[in-house]
């Protein structure tokens, strides 16, 4: 969800800078996009990793959350371009799609329904709802079960690496679209394809 439909990874990292900037924290940027596509807990193991133990992850977390909320125009994130248009297109083709993102399931669902693209769904996946977070494949593993899917058939659309690794591992083919951290050689090898922007998957979907 986050990096793919809304280009939200951004604005939690610039969010993240001023909570840095007030409490001194050094090479946030670093680290968060260290967290790019993992569970909150492995997030949070993230943070102590490196800043160790006493960290008060909490307390900081709240503030960058406090100013993410209050800098979104009317509470909603803002969708890539050409998320809609792909949608419709899956919709129209009668392709169950479900996400599996790494935030809170209830989140999720909120966030999809303020900008209006909780209809294109079939099914949610939250990372609340597995024991493993990306790049363990069990988020795919449980949206294709949810889909009563194979693994083999399923397309996954993700930006980051543990994404990536995740849907390989769980024996899916894997689209990625950078967002924040560009592909290597590594994501290039693993991926099934790397494609420049959401707009190109339509064409991509077209063409199988």
């Amino acid at each position: 969800m986050d990096g793919v439909i809304f280009d939200s990874e951004r604005l939690i990292i610039e969010c993240w800078k001023i909570v840095a900037k007030k409490y001194g924290i050094e090479d946030i940027e670093k680290t968060c996009r260290a967290c790019i596509g993992i569970n909150r807990q492995a997030t949070e193991q993230t943070f102590y990793r490196r800043y160790g133990e006493k960290f008060d992850y909490d307390k900081y977390r709240r503030e960058a959350a406090e100013i993410f909320h209050a800098s979104l125009k009317d509470g909603v994130l803002p969708v890539k371009k050409g998320v809609r248009e792909l949608l419709s297109f899956i919709e129209n083709k009668k392709i169950p799609a479900a996400i599996a993102s790494s935030t809170q399931t209830e989140i999720v669902v909120k966030e999809l329904e303020d900008a209006g693209l909780r209809k294109f769904f079939t099914k949610i996946i939250g990372g609340d709802m597995v024991k493993n977070s990306k790049p363990a494949p069990d988020i795919f593993l449980l949206a294709a079960k949810e889909l009563e899917t194979e693994p083999k058939d399923c397309i996954v659309a993700e930006d980051s690496y543990n994404g990536v690794k995740a849907a390989v591992n769980a024996g899916m083919r894997c689209i990625m679209i950078p967002d924040l951290l560009p592909p290597t050689e590594e994501m290039y090898a693993l991926a099934y394809k790397v494609l420049p922007d959401i707009s190109a998957v339509e064409e991509f979907i077209k063409k199988l």
